[in-house]
């Protein structure tokens, strides 16, 4: 079967910068991926939403890429948000500890919120946030204990 490449496109959205991802995230995706986010960057979002519902695969050189996005977002002091995971992939992103750095949200909605409930914190208002409450990212997974055979 043919690996399908990456494709990504940039919208604006209030909250953040969201990328459509759609394909696969391998070592062909680097010059897709680095585009998109150097477009989405450009904007000078307080938050950039990967949406990953239209990846259909992710390897371990693509972990590596999302890990690379990661360096540049908090280098630039700017939060990385992601919904649309499947399951299994959110289990990797907790196994590769992405998790504790990529706040995983299960959809657009809440992810949004999660990166307007952020600026509003990030900028020190004391004023009321312009939400009820900020939603908690939601990992779709329980947490389990591994033990090694003897």
């Amino acid at each position: 079967m043919p690996a399908k490449h990456l494709e990504a496109s940039v919208r604006q959205e209030r909250g953040g910068t969201v990328l459509d991802l759609r394909g696969e995230i391998n070592d062909f995706a680097q010059e897709a991926l680095n585009a998109a986010y150097a477009e989405a960057e450009a904007k000078d979002p307080g938050a950039i939403i990967l949406n990953f519902g239209g990846v259909d695969y992710i390897d371990s050189a693509g972990i590596v890429l999302i890990g690379n996005l990661l360096a540049k977002a908090r280098a630039s002091k700017r939060r990385l948000l992601a919904y649309g995971l499947s399951d299994h992939y959110v289990e990797i992103f907790d196994i590769t500890r992405l998790s504790d750095f990529v706040s995983i949200f299960p959809d657009e909605e809440s992810a949004l919120s999660g990166a307007s409930a952020s600026l509003w914190m990030a900028t020190g208002s004391s004023s009321t946030p312009p939400f009820r409450s900020m939603p908690i990212p939601v990992r779709t997974t329980p947490s389990r204990s591994w033990t090694c055979p003897r």
